[in-house]
């Protein structure tokens, strides 16, 4: 079980990261003037996925994203296609623009990343770790009832 003053510590480092991450993102936004939030749909655009699993990978409300999707669609850099196994659902696809707009976006992300100052193999056990302590399987809160 975890000290008070080390989950303190872990909270404020996760929380530091995560600072860090969105100023990255922002950066990179306002240099191709976009928003942090497009930055951000763009990057996790690597496949064509439904509007709700873009929510899911990007922790916000589909709601939220669909008002994104339309400014990506305005500009050209995604379309919404009718889902191929799903009648109800419609993909987003992105465009010739979009492809080399992520592919900008990606680039531009990997630019001074807050884990630049990981080797490759720090970065794999970070990335494990985080997934351990966000899954809720590893969680106390798992068990409990809302």
């Amino acid at each position: 079980m975890a000290s008070e003053e080390l989950d303190r510590d872990l909270c404020k480092l996760i929380h530091r990261f995560a600072h860090r991450m969105d100023v990255q993102a922002r950066r990179v936004a306002d240099s191709l003037e976009m928003t942090a939030t497009q930055v951000i749909a763009l990057r996790e655009l690597s496949e064509p996925i439904t509007s709700r699993e873009l929510a899911e990978r990007m922790s916000c409300e589909p709601s939220n994203v669909t008002f994104v999707l339309d400014r990506l669609e305005q500009q050209q850099l995604v379309e919404r296609r009718p889902h191929p196994t799903d009648r109800r659902a419609r993909q987003l696809v992105l465009t010739p623009a979009g492809k080399r707009r992520r592919a900008a976006v990606v680039k531009r992300l990997s630019e001074h990343s807050p884990v630049d100052n990981l080797t490759e193999a720090q970065q794999e056990t970070l990335r494990t770790l985080l997934q351990r302590a966000a899954s809720p399987s590893t969680s106390k809160e798992a068990n409990q009832q809302p």
